[in-house]
């Protein structure tokens, strides 16, 4: 088969390698599925801001899978190109209490509810209008260590990386860690900022998704292609960015594990030395925090724009 489809019931709320997988799938092949608001149904169309204090709220991570690939090994990458996001027609955001960069400044709760049914754009009022730029919070592979673990904190595993710009069109590479890769997706959002301050505009969303397999890529995390959103820069083509990333519990470490991710990739790539593939990224290289919201770990991403290499 070229296609597959997860159930609605094919979730879990853990990484933990020794689950078994929902489906297994060669390379090449397309998974389709649905992936869970974030709160597993705690926060509905018709909540009000107390159930963001009740006792059942909490962001409990419904995931989907695991999608196991065969011949995945440790050491390889596991591709997932985005083919399709489908958001639902209700998303919401808000300020839990105890959660979000500034949660000592706005303790709240405060709760925002989204209509997301023209699927192009949402509005806070009337003249302020959000475009829609759906993408999965969470998409990773099976940690190495035993046990089961939260889905936060991100790791170089993938898992609750945030990261705004793998939309559809994207390609993600992950380091496999165990047999299978055990691939799982959820905590999608219609909308978000670069970092994640608080909450993104949460929502259930239907995906479509194509695996492939790079045999031996040894990266040290996730690496990805995108061609980035609506809110673009000077250095925007059609060709995009290759994005290189560092993940861990201090911004400065990560930057630079994103920026020698980076210079090792170029220098494989584009047959630079070393000091002239630090000097390129010098000039052109942009760094984000991609993700500041799930502590102990950050995320820092460097985007280099394709299109200043020529044939």
């Amino acid at each position: 088969m070229t296609e597959h489809t997860l159930r609605p019931e094919q979730i879990h709320f853990r990484w933990d390698h020794s689950l078994p997988p929902a489906i297994e799938i060669v390379p090449g092949v397309i998974v389709h599925g649905r992936a869970r608001e974030v709160t597993n149904g705690a926060i509905t169309p018709t909540s009000t801001v107390a159930d963001l204090s009740n006792e059942g709220f909490g962001f409990h991570y419904p995931l989907a899978g695991p999608v196991a690939v065969a011949g995945a090994e440790p050491g390889d990458a596991l591709e997932i190109e985005i083919l399709t996001l489908r958001p639902d027609v209700w998303g919401w955001n808000g300020i839990p209490p105890g959660i979000g960069l500034l949660k000592d400044d706005f303790p709240g709760p405060f709760l925002q509810h989204w209509d997301l049914s023209n699927g192009k754009t949402t509005a806070l009022r009337p003249d302020i209008v959000i475009p829609l730029e759906p993408f999965c919070g969470v998409m990773g592979v099976a940690p190495r260590e035993r046990g089961e673990h939260r889905v936060l904190p991100p790791g170089p595993f993938g898992g609750n990386i945030d990261i705004r710009h793998l939309m559809v069109g994207s390609r993600l590479l992950l380091p496999v860690q165990v047999p299978g890769a055990l691939f799982s997706v959820g905590d999608c959002h219609a909308a978000q900022g670069d970092g994640e301050l608080c909450a993104a505009i949460e929502c259930a969303m239907d995906f479509s998704l194509r695996f492939s397999l790079h045999k031996s890529a040894n990266l040290p995390g996730p690496q990805f292609w995108t061609r980035r959103g609506s809110r673009l820069t000077s250095h925007d083509t059609e060709r995009g960015y290759f994005v290189t990333t560092g993940v861990g519990p201090d911004l400065y470490d990560d930057a630079k594990q994103a920026v020698r991710a980076m210079i090792d990739w170029v220098t494989a790539h584009h047959d630079l030395p070393p000091e002239d593939a630090y000097m390129l990224c010098c000039a052109v290289l942009d760094l984000k925090i991609s993700e500041i919201v799930n502590p102990p770990h950050w995320i820092v991403s460097a985007y280099l724009p394709l299109g200043i290499f020529h044939p």
